[in-house]
């Protein structure tokens, strides 16, 4: 018998998240059945998309049960194996994150078609495990599809991210230096927008320190802006909607700013311009594109093997502070990516 910690939804969080709104349970896991494999947990990642499967509304992937483990990207090691296809030792992705262990089985999650209970093995040829929850992970996915297809990236594009000092926001930026674009980050404080400097953003827009982000852009941006990566919305958005050049593409990753919403949020008001200027903004998820996790995979080995890529991570240990990194995202008290080390 193996005892497992996991955190548990307790109240459906209304603004920002409180630790009030999670439980730390305890849950006896039995020996693994026939066909079942024993995942001990190493890293888990929070999120902020998180925010939205807390809300009891339809979306694009089942909300969160209240009183049950959440769900997330995990990284672990088979303990105890019943299928021939994992042996003890082999390192494996999986959702089932907010957990120290669990029983699965593979064979018959596959068979249903279960994409969010899948279990894969990962080759982490040399690099750290907790990096498949990041760079080269759905983190690293999500920059790579969105920047490369949604927002359909061509040469001379100038490229305007926002949240540049975090996870996604960073793995932007250095995708479109290194294919040669001059790239605009907005970050918040004086240690992200120095990060952003050291890995080549051409001009950092510090948005805690200006106290007009629409002027900031346009002073940096005088010629405009081709590409938006949009990961806040509100006054981000509105930036760069003005600065942007006719036909520009605009990636709608995320936005946080309006995750904890409680009233009416408020929509850019010049949100016109997107007639007049032909721009095309299109919302997408990461998993509508893993048809391209073969070509990122490879091109981002070859950039993290050749030095072109840097990541920062924050890091929180032990199962029951999950709910703590997971509400520092909000107060955006991350460099990087936000994981809680498990073991």
């Amino acid at each position: 018998m193996t005892v497992s910690r996991e955190i548990r939804l307790k109240s459906r969080p209304v603004g920002v998240p409180a630790k009030s709104d999670f439980e730390l349970a305890s849950v006896e896991l039995a020996a693994p059945g026939p066909g079942e494999v024993q995942i001990k947990n190493l890293w888990m990642s929070v999120d902020p998309y998180m925010r939205g499967r807390m809300y009891d509304r339809a979306s694009y992937v089942p909300p969160f049960e209240l009183g049950k483990a959440l769900q997330g990207g995990a990284i672990g090691e088979v303990t105890i194996s019943n299928d021939p296809d994992f042996a003890v030792g082999d390192i494996v992705s999986s959702m089932f994150g907010w957990r120290e262990a669990f029983n699965i089985s593979p064979a018959a999650i596959k068979a249903a078609g279960g994409a969010m209970g899948a279990l894969t093995k990962v080759e982490t040829h040399g690099l750290p495990p907790q990096t498949f929850l990041g760079v080269l992970g759905m983190t690293g996915m999500t920059a790579y599809a969105g920047l490369l297809r949604v927002a359909a990236l061509k040469d001379g594009d100038v490229v305007f991210v926002s949240a540049a000092a975090g996870a996604v926001g960073s793995i932007v930026c250095q995708i479109a230096k290194l294919k040669g674009h001059t790239v605009i980050g907005s970050a918040g404080g004086p240690e992200k927008t120095a990060f952003l400097k050291s890995i080549g953003v051409d001009h950092v827009i510090d948005y805690k320190a200006t106290p007009d982000v629409v002027a900031e852009l346009a002073k940096v941006a005088p010629k405009g802006i081709d590409v938006y990566f949009e990961n806040v919305g509100g006054v981000h958005l509105e930036a760069a909607i003005n600065s942007a050049r006719p036909f520009a593409r605009m990636a709608l990753c995320g936005m946080i700013s309006q995750y904890n919403e409680t009233g009416k949020p408020t929509g850019p008001s010049n949100i016109i311009q997107a007639v007049g200027k032909s721009l095309r903004l299109e919302g997408f998820i990461v998993s509508n594109h893993y048809d391209l996790y073969p070509a990122f995979a490879k091109d981002m080995a070859e950039w993290i093997k050749a030095g072109k890529i840097t990541w920062k991570e924050t890091v929180e240990d032990g199962v029951e502070h999950a709910p703590d990194a997971f509400i520092k995202l909000f107060a955006g008290e991350n460099m990087g990516k936000m994981l809680v080390k498990l073991s």
